[in-house]
């Protein structure tokens, strides 16, 4: 029924300019603008992507978002120079090397954004 919904991501912004020179300077998202009820809009990759203020915050302890890109080690070094700090992990069965954790049939790597949500880059393995 809804497999042809578009979809979007609602992620909670303690400040919304912090927020947004985040994702627009460090990220290099294209802003949509606001929406009558305080949203602000980006379009991502035909999905959609949208702020909201809440005074509180809420932090996903998961990841919120993941962004796929063709070449992760490329990905990591160009969003480093534009501020973005990676997470390295050392868990049972997640351990990441360079900032990548190799899962199944995807590399991921994650970082946070300025209200501490837990985004990640994932590149695709090819099938052998």
């Amino acid at each position: 029924m809804l497999s042809d919904a578009s979809v979007t991501t609602m992620l909670p912004v303690k400040d919304m300019d912090r927020a947004r020179a985040f994702y627009e300077g460090c990220l290099g998202l294209r802003p949509s603008g606001f929406r009558p009820d305080g949203k602000f809009i980006y379009t991502v990759g035909g999905a959609t992507l949208a702020l909201f203020p809440k005074p509180e915050g809420t932090r996903a302890d998961h990841t919120a978002i993941s962004f796929r890109v063709e070449n992760i080690a490329a990905s990591i070094e160009a969003l480093k120079h534009t501020g973005v700090t990676f997470e390295d992990y050392d868990f049972p069965g997640l351990k990441t090397v360079n900032h990548v954790c190799v899962l199944g049939a995807e590399k991921a790597a994650w970082f946070k954004d300025t209200e501490g949500n837990y985004l990640c880059i994932h590149e695709d393995i090819p099938e052998a």
